[in-house]
């Protein structure tokens, strides 16, 4: 934690959880906002389903990638400037993209798309932890996790709405313009928040040493499966959207929102009470009840996938359950990994996000499209992606007990 966190930042705290809200609300607003485009995109470059899955796979493959690097560079050169850079780059890959006359050049600038969008996400992490102590942290990210939530709720409506009125190039140009004005807030109201002393020697043996150092951490690897496995039970369904949602649900594009708003609900839930319970209980105990959720909405979702054909009535319920779930439990486990090596904060948000973000375009390429076209494979899918992340955090419970059982009250 910055020594002199306390005079950084003196405007209320839920202005400070916002602003970092619309960072990590960028990777969302990229992803979602063109979804409903496909057809439109498809029309216009001549491109095959697959080609327009490449879209996708290249960012989530590019911003995993990135992502090893971007927390690493904030903890020597600070965090403001990766920010700033990371979001100076994804502007011009959005001018890009709104240019692109053919399928491969949407797909390159796609792909350094994900290559700068997760500088704001990652990094937003670990200021965070620069600004606050753990169970204040707790109460943040659960915030940020709410204002957060909004995006793929609103990102899609965003998304159609520009594509019925406008055409598909805009919905690149209004993610540049986010881009631009997200610069321009960020470079007036965001302070440096790593402290000069806390800083690292940028040198290629000393980065392969902290790699090192966390990669070889088998509690860091298990903490991030905890936490990034199981958002890909709930992020299926989204990659599948138009499919699930389309031919197996019968729902009009124009109502694909409900089952976005309904998920966010359930997000913004688990992290309102993730927040409120800060303090309160123990860090495992929290995690525990969160995976419980999850275990028992997706064996509900199964069983019902099984015996009945699945129905827009009842369908989207359990995975907003879920969502809550996932919300509830995945801020205190973003921090346990955090806390882990606090010298190395950066580098394990990077490490944290690249392997979520790994298996996010693992589940686009190649899951979503052998599972897409039936309820009960999805529900199977989903499941089992879940029960990967309780695997990791029961043995994490039986190796290291002492993990998340101090319960750290809130200060002043």
């Amino acid at each position: 934690m910055n020594p002199d966190a306390k005079t950084l930042w003196r405007a209320p705290q839920w202005a400070f959880s916002i602003l970092l809200a619309l960072l990590g609300m960028l990777g969302p607003f990229s992803i979602d906002t063109y979804l409903p485009a496909f057809a439109g995109i498809a029309q216009s470059l001549s491109a095959t389903p697959v080609q327009l899955q490449q879209t996708l796979s290249a960012y989530l493959f590019g911003f995993a990638f990135m992502s090893l690097f971007h927390g690493a560079i904030s903890d020597s050169f600070g965090r403001r400037p990766v920010v700033l850079w990371g979001l100076a780059a994804f502007t011009l890959a959005s001018v890009g993209c709104a240019m692109a006359q053919s399928i491969g050049q949407l797909i390159f600038f796609r792909a350094v798309q994900g290559l700068t969008t997760g500088a704001g996400i990652v990094v937003s992490r670990a200021i965070i932890r620069d600004m606050f102590a753990p169970s204040q942290a707790q109460k943040v990210m659960s915030q940020v996790t709410i204002f957060f939530g909004i995006a793929p709720a609103i990102a899609p409506m965003v998304g159609g709405w520009l594509l019925v009125h406008a055409s598909w190039h805009a919905i690149f140009w209004f993610l540049s313009g986010v881009g631009v004005m997200l610069w321009l807030a960020i470079f007036r109201l965001l302070p440096e928040t790593l402290h000069v002393d806390q800083r690292q020697h940028f040198h290629p043996k000393h980065l392969l040493a902290g790699y090192w150092q966390l990669g070889s951490d088998p509690r860091f690897f298990l903490l991030a499966i905890a936490s990034g496995i199981p958002f890909n039970g709930m992020f299926l369904y989204v990659l599948s959207a138009p499919v699930y949602l389309g031919e197996i649900l019968g729902m009009r594009p124009q109502q694909f929102f409900w089952f976005f708003l309904l998920n966010i609900v359930g997000i913004m839930g688990g992290a309102l009470v993730s927040g409120r319970l800060a303090g309160k209980i123990a860090p495992k105990r929290q995690i525990r009840i969160g995976f419980v959720i999850m275990l028992a909405i997706g064996l509900v979702n199964l069983l019902a996938n099984a015996l009945f054909t699945a129905h827009v009535g009842w369908a989207m319920l359990p995975l907003a359950i879920f969502s809550f779930g996932w919300a509830l439990m995945v801020p205190v486990v973003t921090l346990l990994v955090l806390d882990l090596h606090p010298e190395r904060r950066g580098m394990a948000s990077s490490l944290q996000m690249f392997i979520g973000s790994s298996t996010n375009g693992i589940v686009a390429g190649v899951i979503s499209p052998l599972v897409m076209h039936s309820a009960l494979a999805l529900a199977v899918a989903s499941l089992l992606m879940m029960c990967l992340g309780l695997v990791s955090w029961t043995y994490i419970r039986h190796r290291w007990p002492e993990i998340g059982q101090k319960v750290v009250q809130l200060e002043g």
